[in-house]
């Protein structure tokens, strides 16, 4: 966990220091109020006292108080601008860090964890530090100054208040290691309370089409539950911490009392005063003493958590992406070369689950289509996957444009390429920047030109705003082919060498996926066009089609050629279509 601490910056440092001068200097404030409350009992069983002095000494604490108030003030607004500044920190390196992982990162982690942590976690680390700066430091530091205090004093009443200070600490060692399990599953707990929302949420609709709803409310109850038993736990056993202090406290008040009571009783007559005097003031510095450890016991209820909350976050800071950018910065283009090619690729998601894809081999000439066609789960969005460097094969090689993609850097390459994928993503803001994502201001000539391409124009026109119109987070404003013609606008605005589409003109009817392979094939012709369908309407025009079945291309050709010599392919034809239509 102080690991992380390196992502303070250097004004945070500074911050940090200042804020060790002003609790150092509160704590001064704070032991040297009873050297003027000792100043005074000491006139007053001398009999010396006058109003002066009370007004003297009684004005230096006050004074004192006022001071330790104002540093503890400005202390609080330092350590919480530090808090504040090192989780801004802290929350964008773990979003560049996220935001970098490969797909098979994203699936280790979750992305209902990857969210945890970067919200609840860091809040968990921002309070440990808003609170630590103060309490970390002041602790110690009070401690020690008032043993030091009354260290000169009756070796009875040190006595008793080291007894007191090792029972609270023992006390609280106990009740630390008690519940640090319980601190530790309380982030996992709420990683599976966030996954069970966010499934409620996002899937509302086939919830309420299966009235499902007390199916998903009893999935939630039963993770909710368990987060509150855990914090039930938890909250029983810390809550023995105050009546422990409450009875140490009082405890330290009466035995310093009693202790005193006999050293007067047995002193002589002229020294009662004096040690009336010494009670009174040690009672104050220890009561310092215990406070101080008090401080500490705030940190500990805390630490536990923030603990786990920081391993929890370097766990993600510290993975290193399994995908990682290579060095060539320019895509050759040869006229003899592929642009894409497949050699002898095996890929599985987990090794140990057996491949995905196997021997998978295929060339793609400068401005042909390819399509792939198969069965769900026969692997043809995991080529797509392949090519874009989603993630990297475990054998043979991937070509673009003759050079492995591994040594492509990853901006060139996907720079290179565009992609529609199998479902289509919006983002909130409007028409035009989702168009043209990536790519900075919209050109409105190939704007225009996209979106008639993707026969999108016919509903975007009739919008109010037309091309201004917005756009809801995740496209909820629009059906599903509305944003599917928005996907492929969008990779058409790119103007990529390479396009892909990945069971893209499903959500099409078959009049506008006919009209919008035909606009592409006449507006992008210069493009290689890879296609991933389950339709045979939308691939039998493709120059070379490739049938996938459990993870092997099992047949390639025309769509004649096929008919007569792949029978997965004609099995799947004859599903759709009669033999008339074929």
């Amino acid at each position: 966990m102080f690991g992380l601490l390196r992502y303070l910056r250097a004004r945070d440092w500074l911050t940090v220091f200042l804020c060790a001068g002003f609790v150092v200097a509160q704590v001064y404030f704070d032991v040297t109020m009873p050297e003027y409350t000792e100043k005074l009992m000491t006139e007053i069983v001398s009999g010396a006292s006058t109003m002066t002095a009370v007004w003297k000494n009684g004005g230096f604490m006050l004074l004192y108080a006022f001071a330790s108030a104002a540093c503890s003030a400005v202390c609080g607004f330092f350590a919480a601008r530090t808090a504040a500044n090192y989780a801004n920190t802290l929350r964008k390196a773990m979003f560049d860090r996220v935001t970098s992982f490969s797909a098979a990162e994203i699936n280790k982690f979750g992305s209902a964890s990857l969210i945890t942590r970067t919200t609840n976690d860091i809040v968990q680390m921002q309070m440990f530090v808003a609170v630590g700066l103060q309490l970390l430091i002041k602790a110690p530091v009070l401690a020690v100054w008032s043993i030091t205090k009354i260290s000169s004093t009756a070796v009875e009443w040190t006595v008793a208040t080291a007894v007191v200070v090792a029972v609270i600490v023992a006390a609280v060692a106990a009740l630390v290691l008690i519940c640090y399990p319980k601190f530790k599953k309380i982030q996992q707990l709420t990683d599976d309370l966030n996954t069970a929302t966010r499934e409620s949420i996002t899937g509302v609709r086939v919830v309420r089409a299966f009235n499902a709803e007390e199916y998903q409310a009893a999935k939630f109850e039963k993770v909710n539950d368990k987060v509150k038993r855990n914090q039930l736990f938890t909250s029983r056993w810390l809550g023995l911490m105050n009546p422990i202090m409450t009875v140490c406290l009082n405890g330290l008040t009466l035995i310093v009392y009693w202790i005193g009571a006999l050293l007067i009783n047995d002193a002589p007559t002229a020294e009662k005063g004096m040690l009336f005097a010494d009670m009174t003031i040690f009672t104050q510095y220890a009561m310092q003493v215990v406070m101080a450890f008090m401080l500490l016991i705030m940190i500990f209820m805390i630490l536990p958590r923030c603990m786990v909350s920081g391993k929890r976050i370097r766990d993600v800071l510290i993975t290193h992406r399994s995908v990682r950018s290579g060095t060539v910065k320019e895509i050759p283009h040869l006229s003899d070369t592929p642009v894409l090619e497949f050699k002898n690729v095996g890929f599985s998601y987990d090794r140990s689950d057996g491949k995905v894809l196997s021997d998978i081999s295929f060339a793609v000439g400068r401005g042909e289509t390819m399509a792939f066609i198969g069965a769900t789960g026969s692997g043809k969005s995991t080529v797509v996957n392949l090519i874009e460097r989603f993630y990297d094969v475990d054998s043979g090689e991937v070509l673009f444009n003759g050079v492995n993609v591994k040594d492509y850097d990853e901006e060139v390459l996907r720079g290179a390429i565009a992609l529609a994928p199998q479902r289509a993503v919006m983002f909130k803001g409007d028409i035009r920047e989702n168009v043209a994502y990536g790519s900075g201001d919209a050109d409105e000539e190939r704007l225009n030109a996209a979106l008639d391409t993707a026969c999108a124009s016919e509903f975007v026109n009739g919008l109010e705003k037309g091309t201004y119109a917005s756009v809801a987070q995740d496209g909820t404003n629009f059906s599903g082919g509305q944003k599917q013609r928005l996907s492929i606008a969008r990779a058409v605005y790119k103007n990529a060498e390479l396009m892909i589409f990945d069971d893209t003109f499903s959500a099409l009817d078959y009049k506008t996926d006919m009209t919008v392979r035909k606009n592409i094939k006449e507006r992008c012709g210069d493009a290689t066009v890879v296609i991933v369908a389950q339709r045979i309407g939308t691939i039998m025009n493709a120059d070379k089609i490739a049938v996938i079945d459990r993870g092997r291309i099992v047949g390639m050709g025309r769509h004649e050629e096929l008919l007569r010599t792949c029978p997965v392919y004609k099995e799947i034809a004859l599903s759709q279509l009669s033999k008339e239509e074929l």
